[in-house]
């Protein structure tokens, strides 16, 4: 009888053992997988708002509008650009005098003769693109040398120093002129470069301040923003 009291005493005990091992293995494991308890929590970063859209001081010292557009600037084929009507006709431009360099997928050209109503002087021509991939002051600087071969420059003098324009408007950008000529009036070329257009124009019999304000004027019919 002893021996048996023993032997189920001894089955109670290893019993009891293999249960305490258990529901000790239990909250272990429960302690690895429960990650507050292994590690603590990573911490939360929430983006900022970004701030409003603020104007931008361009190289020609003015502000370029952002308020109530997508920024997407695009060249449109005006009839009408700054006062002056674009030519049709005799007297309308039948070919492209200016290489407007690598046009790519994407890209818009625009090019005409422009003239003001009842003048039949030598046109206003105007060449531009839009969507330009590489560095639009680069595109301008290609286009102002074509307008100056095109102008009959002699290349030997140089090329004229470019000046900023006073009031470049509010499409802001680079906007200059250059004087082709060796008097202080004759064949003004302005041009303009800004996020992704470039685009120059020839003004015949003209000055620096007046071909730079017409072309500023023609720019906000040619130019689309959003």
């Amino acid at each position: 009888m002893n021996h048996v009291r023993r032997g189920r005493t001894l089955a109670a005990t290893a019993v009891a053992a293999v249960l305490l091992l258990a529901v000790t293995g239990c909250n272990e494991d429960d302690r690895a997988v429960d990650p507050s308890a292994s590690a603590p929590s990573a911490p939360q970063t929430s983006k900022a708002a970004p701030p409003s859209a603020t104007p931008s001081t361009t190289p020609s010292g003015t502000a370029t509008p952002s308020a109530g557009t997508d920024g997407r600037r695009t060249l449109v084929d005006a009839a009408q650009a700054g006062g002056l009507t674009r030519v049709t006709g005799d007297g309308a431009l039948t070919d492209l005098p200016v290489d407007p360099g690598e046009m790519r997928d994407g890209m818009t050209l625009v090019a005409g003769n422009y003239r003001a109503p009842g003048d039949s002087g030598a046109p206003v021509l105007f060449e531009g693109v839009d969507n330009v991939p590489e560095d639009t002051s680069k595109r301008r600087e290609h286009l102002w040398r074509g307008m100056l071969d095109h102008a009959g420059w002699d290349p030997e003098l140089g090329q004229p120093t470019a000046e900023p324009v006073a009031d470049a408007g509010e499409l802001g950008g680079s906007v200059e002129c250059l004087l082709a000529s060796l008097s202080e009036s004759g064949n003004v070329i302005c041009g303009w470069a800004d996020e992704s257009t470039a685009a120059v124009a020839l003004f015949p019999d003209s000055t620096l301040p007046e071909a730079g304000a017409l072309f500023v004027r023609m720019r906000a019919d040619l130019e689309r923003v959003g």
